[in-house]
């Protein structure tokens, strides 16, 4: 990479306004697509013959698409914002390449190639909702129709929080220079890969925080806006690697009371 040196890249003020406002208006659409979806919801949840029993939804191809799409919405929305210091230096260090002419292609490559990752990941989650429905582990509200499983949950993100792997990801994360000075890759497919692999280390880092949405209601928006705010503290705060841990230690004393306090 050309002009690499070892000094932090910065964007002129002009581009840098440019990602920061593509990154915050596409926050921004999915947000009030949750919004709005939310507000279908009752329609959606009155499946259920008695109020409050968790009975399987008749699934459709129409409605796992609908499931599909919300997922890949709010994951775009949740994890897209703790990507911008990532997109933003990718952007810094490609306009040094001497062959760069077009500027902004190579990062929205690097942005699609993330949210694709981030894609697949919702994939799985309307297959798991679709199991746990199955299974009538899912109450009309999209949660967990039982303690014991919320709070097994919650114990089990918990721990993961403080594994060497979840820092490992996390440090990935947190360090956008050192990942793309050691795996850049020249032209479009490489911007695409980059943000592949970025997204994948994402993925590794925020997985089992995403599942805790089937603990707590996968539509709960508070608690979408709450997980949100803590990738963001884990990524953007100074000492975010204990804020992890903080946040792993709240979550397993949280899960053991679900459990205890309820009787499962």
């Amino acid at each position: 990479m050309a002009g690499g040196g070892a000094t932090l890249p910065r964007l002129p003020l002009r581009e840098r306004t440019i990602v920061l406002a593509a990154v915050a208006g596409v926050t921004a659409l999915a947000w009030l697509y949750l919004v709005a979806f939310d507000g279908g919801m009752p329609e959606m949840a009155g499946m259920s013959a008695m109020p409050g029993m968790a009975m399987p939804m008749a699934w459709t191809p129409a409605l796992a698409a609908v499931t599909f799409a919300m997922w890949s919405v709010m994951m775009a929305g949740m994890m897209l914002p703790g990507a911008a210091p990532m997109m933003l230096t990718f952007a810094a260090l490609h306009r040094r390449e001497p062959a760069a002419r077009d500027r902004w292609l190579p990062t929205a490559l690097f942005a699609c190639g993330y949210l694709a990752v981030w894609t697949g990941f919702s994939a799985a989650a309307t297959a798991l909702q679709w199991g746990l429905d199955r299974l009538a582990l899912l109450s009309p509200a999209m949660a967990a129709s039982s303690a014991l499983l919320g709070g097994a949950l919650f114990v089990a993100a918990g721990i993961y929080q403080v594994t060497p792997l979840k820092q490992a990801c996390l440090r990935n994360c947190r360090s956008p220079f050192a990942f793309l000075l050691n795996r850049w890759r020249p032209g479009p497919g490489g911007a695409f890969a980059m943000g592949v692999e970025h997204g994948a280390w994402c993925l590794g880092c925020c997985w089992l925080l995403m599942a805790l949405l089937f603990a707590v209601g996968v539509m709960n928006l508070l608690w979408v806006a709450g997980l949100a705010l803590l990738v963001l503290a884990e990524k953007l705060l100074p000492g975010g690697e204990w804020v992890a841990r903080a946040g792993g230690a709240a979550m397993m004393g949280y899960g053991v009371w679900l459990v205890v306090a309820t009787g499962g």
